[in-house]
């Protein structure tokens, strides 16, 4: 098959979705304009760059010399995101350059509702409630038609008890509501008896203010439901059981592979970055992408061919988990500059589907870092976003590196916390009660993963993988990848606590 062939335009279908999502992704350069923008002139991801990140000797003169049969789909660099797609008939992106081949070798780095009826400043208000049922539609009849409205304008059930502008007339009526509130809350509080020291949480920790000797209970929470603060600690400790079962080998590179290497791995991951950043696919689907990759690698020869390749589907698939609107797959051939057929990438998510028995769930560092980061934010009232965000940004780093695959995503998780609070406060010891509390983990325990971070992130500024850096020195990630890193971290930090 022609090089040519490979590179057939789209369908008018398939021009059409395209061109529908990237007019949607300038909407923000473009606000006036209504109309979408043709395939041919949207914004265009760039292929991937050359997989073995070493400077290629060919001069750009000479590009179109270089026989379009040897299908080598990386140059030495990310391109830029180019304004207008190249022809059907280009040789740019992966099949336009070929290796070097001195580089073959393998190298060796590596709730109850209710209505209510909402009163003038000067008026009563009163509140029917039904003691047989929690949850009561009855209203007042002398307020109710003029006043009433839903509960989604106004305020929530539990609000409206502990408003001073609500006066209750009727004493039968607080009566009913006291017990209605004594019975909601019997139910939400499973247990009155203090856990054991080895469960995820402690219910009835509470502390006034977070010391070294008091651990703050994070799980008080129980209006939220998207918190599940009644089994949060089950959750977690589920999450803790399973993450070794679903962790790649930390040894393919040299026991399996022979024609990648860890350099071009993480070319791999850093494209992945900036496809995850442009599309605006959330954290998880980039974490999910990394974990099946690796999983697949581990018991699968790959050539660095078909390295991308593997890359795009298992996005595909892990956006097809996470997201609410996964991307098409017409759209992963896009950004690969129809390097790959549709039915090729199809193919290829067959494959890594059934070698991974379909086990999509996998607890991965960003899992971890939900249940940290509010850890680490212990009582304050506001949190704090560059905690957030730097803790983010430290555990991306460590997606970029083979050698962080011997971590757990837990122990990850933890270790970046460790030194995002070092980083924003180095006079003060990182860790607390509450953070060993609920991350099962002393400060001896994360020593080396806390060295190997901070090394990471000392050197990702001269590094030239820039995809991470770039994306976390934004606005909207409060420039946490400017922020300055000590060059040591004093050794007294990794001291259990109260030794």
């Amino acid at each position: 098959m022609s090089t040519q062939t490979r590179r057939s335009s789209f369908s008018s279908s398939t021009s059409s979705s395209l061109a529908k999502r990237h007019a949607s992704s300038s909407s923000t350069d473009n606000v006036g304009k209504a109309t979408a923008v043709a395939p041919h002139l949207a914004k265009k991801r760039a292929p991937l760059g050359d997989i073995t990140n070493q400077k290629n000797a060919t001069q750009k003169g000479s590009r179109n010399s270089i026989p379009s049969s040897t299908l080598a789909p990386f140059s030495n660099k990310i391109a830029k995101v180019k304004k207008v797609p190249p022809a059907s008939n280009s040789s740019a992106g992966f099949s336009g350059k070929t290796l070097p081949a001195s580089l073959n070798a393998k190298s060796s780095t590596g709730g109850a509702c209710k209505v209510i009826s909402i009163p003038k400043r000067d008026e009563n208000v009163s509140i029917a409630a039904a003691v047989s049922v929690p949850c009561c539609m009855d209203v007042s009849p002398s307020k109710s038609d003029d006043f009433s409205i839903s509960l989604d304008e106004s305020m929530s059930t539990c609000d409206s008890f502990k408003s001073p502008e609500i006066e209750y007339i009727d004493s039968n009526e607080i009566t009913a509501i006291d017990s209605i509130n004594k019975k909601t809350l019997s139910n939400l509080y499973i247990s009155d008896h203090v856990e054991t020291a080895e469960n995820m949480c402690i219910r009835d920790a509470v502390a006034d203010m977070e010391t070294d000797d008091k651990i703050v209970n994070v799980d008080d929470n129980y209006q939220d439901p998207q918190l599940c603060a009644t089994i949060a600690c089950d959750i977690y400790k589920h999450l803790r059981a399973s993450e070794m079962k679903k962790r790649p080998s930390t040894d393919f590179m040299e026991r399996i592979q022979k024609d990648i290497n860890a350099s071009m791995r993480a070319i791999l991951v850093d494209w992945l970055v900036e496809v995850a950043e442009e599309y605006r696919l959330v954290p998880d689907t980039l974490y999910l992408t990394v974990n099946y990759t690796d999983r697949y690698l581990s018991g699968n020869v790959m050539n660095r061919q078909r390295l991308q390749l593997l890359g795009v589907a298992c996005m595909m698939i892990a956006a097809k988990y996470e997201e609410i609107c996964a991307p098409q797959v017409e759209e992963f051939c896009y950004i690969t500059d129809n390097t790959y057929f549709r039915d090729e990438v199809l193919e290829m998510e067959s494959t890594v589907l059934n070698y991974l028995k379909f086990e999509m769930t996998a607890p991965t560092a960003k899992c971890f870092l939900r249940r940290f980061v509010r850890a680490a934010q212990g009582i304050n009232e506001v949190p704090s976003m560059q905690l957030e965000c730097l803790a983010n940004y430290i555990a991306e780093l460590s997606l970029l590196e083979y050698s962080m695959l011997c971590y757990a995503p837990s122990l990850v998780a933890a270790s970046a916390i460790f030194l995002a609070k070092y980083i924003l406060v180095p006079s003060k010891r990182p860790w607390n009660s509450t953070l060993q509390h609920y991350t099962l983990y002393e400060p001896v325990d994360l020593s080396d993963c806390v060295k190997d971070l901070h090394r990471l992130c000392c050197g990702n500024h001269n590094s030239t993988l820039p995809a991470i850096r770039e994306k976390y020195s934004q606005h909207k990630y409060k420039f946490v990848a400017k922020k300055y890193c000590p060059p040591s971290i004093p050794g007294e930090f990794f001291q259990n606590l109260g030794s």
